[in-house]
């Protein structure tokens, strides 16, 4: 008699924060792994605390742009130390009994998978796995994902699970199943080719408003404020090939036409890499439209490559200015010269992208930053003929410049990282709404 599969239950937690926003956001990790434990010969149930789809949900009242839109969202109390700022903090996600409900009609799992992704959302992750302990007493339950591999030790301590993974779960994804059920499940594919493993497994999710697709992993820069070389020491690549098919499968199975680019360095290899993935695309036919939520490299900007992009179909460019001060750049990156930026805007308007289809994200908040250093940032931008986008830096353990930010931060970021939250600009003497204000006024005057 053969054995039962494996039951394996995928979590995505709440989330617990000041701002919160589905702007292509999709735990990719855990539905990836979803996809392998399936191809293996494991049952999945998946299960999203964010799920704006919820049939308990009142329908929205809009059709959100592009297939983002906000999360459901509880007010709760600010958590302790952040009585300076003026901000009302929630938990985004479904409500607590809807979770108890779903969890009350899932059978019992053999093993349960919780990702992370912030360091400061493990509160959100914490009062998840209690209420899976609740449902599934005994039942082991393994966190992994961003939070536990950038903060293992804080993982342990405070997010309830019995086990905390830390780093790309793939390669060891059969060997943790076994360590937690004492059944190994089959390995159908190769965790060093990409092209081996089955696509994500969205079709677990109620709606599929847009597919998020990573054509690369990694990325060959290392800068100061990025965890990407922490997160994914090796950089890996798919073949044009199996991203088109991919792109086809979610179009022509599900109707997606939102396709966002996980990629930390799409452009990083023009010629070896991002070319001939765009004409793979572009080839397809179809009706998509492309975004770069991670940004794009504004040395891989060439004439060529931006007419590329705009036949393929994309439809928002973002680009990693992070700052136009030369000295403040300088301790950051070596990613990008002023007049690189300026000439990578104009190849872009040139080959089609008109206003308000070029963005450029400026790092605010940064240790010793100056106002005086946004603006001017904030006005090269304006005068290249993009649009500043501003991206409030959360400082991160582990990279170059976490020592700076512990120096000049109001909060003591070593002892919790819910201090290390980019909603209130942790590494600035204050939060100042009237600062910001004046910041997004120099955007539009």
């Amino acid at each position: 008699m053969r054995p039962r599969p494996l039951h394996i239950l995928l979590v995505n937690p709440w989330i617990h924060d000041f701002a919160a926003h589905d702007g292509w956001a999709r735990p990719l990790g855990l539905l990836t792994i979803a996809a392998l434990l399936r191809s293996g010969g494991c049952r999945v149930t998946y299960l999203d605390c964010l799920d704006r789809f919820h049939p308990r949900a009142a329908p929205p009242r809009a059709a959100g742009r592009f297939g983002c839109g906000p999360y459901l969202k509880t007010p709760l109390p600010k958590p302790p130390g952040f009585g300076d700022v003026p901000r009302r903090f929630s938990r985004y996600g479904i409500d607590p009994a809807w979770l108890r409900a779903d969890l009350g009609h899932t059978a019992r799992p053999d093993l349960i998978l919780v990702t992370s992704a912030m360091t400061y959302w493990y509160p959100g992750v914490a009062e998840t796995i209690a209420e899976l302990k609740a449902a599934f007493p005994g039942a082991p339950v393994v966190l992994g994902g961003s939070y536990a591999t950038l903060c293992p030790d804080h993982a342990r301590r405070r997010s309830g699970a019995d086990a905390v993974f830390t780093g790309p779960v793939e390669t060891g994804l059969a060997a943790l199943v076994e360590t937690h059920t004492g059944r190994r499940p089959a390995t159908t594919f190769d965790p060093d080719d990409p092209d081996s493993w089955p696509f994500p497994a969205l079709d677990l999710q109620r709606r599929v408003p847009y597919v998020p697709l990573l054509t690369s992993r990694g990325c060959p820069y290392r800068c100061a404020y990025c965890a990407s070389g922490l997160l994914e020491p090796r950089r890996t690549r798919r073949s044009p090939e199996s991203v088109a098919a991919e792109i086809t499968h979610w179009h022509r199975g599900w109707g997606v036409t939102d396709i966002a680019l996980y990629d930390d360095a799409f452009l990083a290899d023009v010629d070896g890499h991002a070319r001939p993935v765009l004409e793979a695309i572009h080839g397809l036919g179809l009706p998509l439209r492309l975004h770069t939520p991670n940004a794009l490299h504004v040395r891989g900007i060439t004439e060529p490559s931006a007419r590329l992009l705009f036949r393929a179909g994309v439809a928002s460019v973002r680009l990693g200015l992070e700052t136009a001060d030369v000295e403040l750049r300088a301790g950051l990156d070596h990613k990008v010269a002023q007049a690189e930026f300026e000439t990578a805007c104009a190849r872009l308007r040139t080959a089609g992208f008109g206003p308000g289809r070029i963005g450029a994200y400026l790092l605010v908040g940064l240790p010793g930053q100056s106002t005086d250093s946004i603006r001017r940032s904030i006005e090269l931008v304006k005068r290249a003929g993009a649009t500043p986008l501003l991206a409030y830096y959360s400082p991160i353990p582990g990279t170059r410049l976490w020592p700076a930010a512990v120096r000049a931060a109001r909060y003591d970021l070593a002892a919790d990282p819910l201090f290390t939250n980019n909603s209130v600009l942790p590494c600035r003497p204050e939060f100042d709404w009237r600062w910001l204000d004046a910041l997004r006024r120099h955007i539009t005057s």
